[in-house]
């Protein structure tokens, strides 16, 4: 049985106590002798987090293709006008994806492999920063403003389609330890990111310079190094309860 299952099974079972003398619970749940069916409790906790990874798993697969879909978008965009934002951006979109997917296929795993999955999450979210880092190496020596439209425009589809993720994941950033918090922190960030895009944009657009977009590029590379350093110590809290 998953832990989640477990831990709802020993909340309901506490309210089977009774409390001052009364029986809270309703006829309908009690056993011929007038004891209350702990096998009934039992069961409905199981199907109810059962229906709740279910809902969980077609929430994180739609978050995943809305990530492989808009770093297309966005890779396509960045590479026509030269933005090392966009270009970052448009990675972790894409590493988002792989994130999301990993997310989808370990959720059925126990909690010691989910763990070791979280674990390796923390790593591929310092994939972006890396790539991030080389781009604006290279935007270094060649210092051309990015188109500040297009800029603008990309970014602000990128903060519509991060907003919508980050709702659709919010309920579930605790369900299943390090998996879902790490689906949950790059939507949050990305948004933090995308915002700072747009920004960068309008800069840009009056200052025709380069740095605004590079800034935010370094920027955006140092938040994928924070959160992949979140999910880490969120991996390693996981492993050491279970070790407990």
């Amino acid at each position: 049985m998953p832990i989640s299952a477990k831990v709802h099974c020993r909340h309901r079972l506490r309210q089977l106590r009774p409390r001052d003398g009364q029986d809270h619970i309703g006829a309908n749940t009690k056993s011929d002798t007038g004891t209350p069916d702990v096998a009934d409790f039992l069961m409905a906790s199981i199907q109810s987090s059962n229906l709740s990874d279910s809902t969980l798993r077609r929430v994180v697969g739609l978050v995943a293709l809305l990530n492989l879909a808009y770093f297309g978008v966005e890779f396509t965009v960045a590479r026509m006008i030269g933005s090392v934002s966009l270009f970052a951006d448009s990675i972790d979109f894409l590493e988002d994806a792989s994130v999301n997917f990993l997310i989808l296929v370990a959720l059925g795993w126990s909690a010691r492999n989910r763990a070791r999955i979280g674990a390796l999450l923390a790593v591929i979210l310092l994939v972006p920063a890396a790539a991030t880092i080389w781009t604006a190496w290279e935007k270094v020596n060649v210092p051309i403003a990015p188109d500040p439209a297009l800029l603008t425009l990309a970014g602000a589809g990128a903060l519509a389609i991060n907003l919508s993720c980050a709702f659709l994941l919010v309920r579930y950033r605790y369900h299943s330890g390090s998996l879902t918090k790490a689906a949950f922190l790059s939507a949050r960030n990305d948004t933090f990111a995308n915002v700072a895009i747009i920004a960068a944009g309008l800069v840009t657009a009056g200052a025709l310079s380069a740095w605004p977009d590079l800034i935010v590029g370094l920027g955006i590379a140092g938040m994928n190094a924070d959160a992949a350093r979140e999910v880490w110590q969120a991996a390693r809290e996981e492993h050491r309860t279970i070790e407990a």
